[in-house]
């Protein structure tokens, strides 16, 4: 396991990458973006792997970015084109996951929220537990949902309920999930694991070049405009996070408090 409490084993043809930081349900650093990323990125060159699933220990998939992190806490900061440089780092992951050439399983339990939901919504398929909630959470501290994650919610349940998704930042069940096409199977707790690896034996069991071949143009077809679109999503939130409603936000989370915003 690394500092960043990221791992990855391999059996079989299967590779499960494991989110590791249960004591703290499993809150987002840049440093394990950074290394998600680079496992991502190290299965294109795997031929061996045929099946991956993204997972997390403990009772929660993720409850979002560690907000004591210096970018949320007020701490020292780089300078405004280094933060620009910094923020982007979500995106580069989001890619990193969907470009990912083997079939992507996200299997997911309890809460999964703000980079929670991103990394599972990047999958290309999501089973999850019956007590699984989910939601995009960034409204709720004054920001945007950034990591170009947008479009991919969007293609997922349509219009209207990407906005319900994101601009209210509340978590959903897992029914409702299901029903509008963001989960692709809902079980109970128990059989979550097995199910996820039962999605993955499938795979494996089909020709890969084809496999990943059909995989890469379903997603070029679907996206080809994500990327053009939302390049804005940085400079949208180094805005959002200049506000008085993001600090307020921030210090009524750690205040254990309901904030109270201005629109400044």
């Amino acid at each position: 396991m690394s500092d960043s409490f990221i791992n990855a084993t391999r059996e079989g043809a299967i590779t499960c990458i494991t989110i590791d930081r249960a004591a703290k349900r499993n809150a987002i650093t840049n440093e394990m973006m950074a290394d998600l990323e680079r496992m991502a990125r190290r299965l294109s060159a795997d031929e061996d792997t045929r099946a991956v699933i993204i997972k997390a220990d403990g009772g929660d998939f993720s409850v979002g970015a560690d907000l004591s992190q210096p970018r949320f806490s007020g701490g020292e900061r780089p300078s405004l084109l280094m933060r620009r440089r910094g923020v982007e780092l979500g995106a580069a992951l989001m890619r990193s996951l969907q470009e990912i050439p083997q079939p992507t399983i996200a299997a997911v339990q309890g809460i999964a929220t703000g980079a929670g939901a991103c990394i599972a919504s990047a999958c290309d398929f999501r089973v999850a537990a019956s007590n699984a909630r989910i939601g995009y959470g960034e409204v709720k501290i004054g920001i945007n949902l950034m990591w170009t994650a947008v479009p991919v919610c969007l293609h997922l349940v349509g219009p209207s309920r990407a906005k319900q998704l994101i601009m209210t930042g509340k978590l959903f069940d897992a029914e409702t999930l299901e029903r509008w096409g963001f989960l692709d199977e809902v079980v109970p707790l128990a059989e979550l694991d097995n199910t996820a690896l039962r999605w993955a034996q499938e795979y494996t069991e089909l020709p890969p070049m084809a496999v990943q071949m059909i995989k890469r143009s379903i997603n070029q077809t679907s996206g080809a405009l994500d990327r053009a679109i939302m390049h804005m999503d940085a400079d949208q939130w180094l805005l959002a996070s200049q506000s008085e409603d993001f600090r307020e936000a921030v210090s009524a989370f750690f205040e254990k408090r309901k904030p109270s915003f201005t629109g400044n």
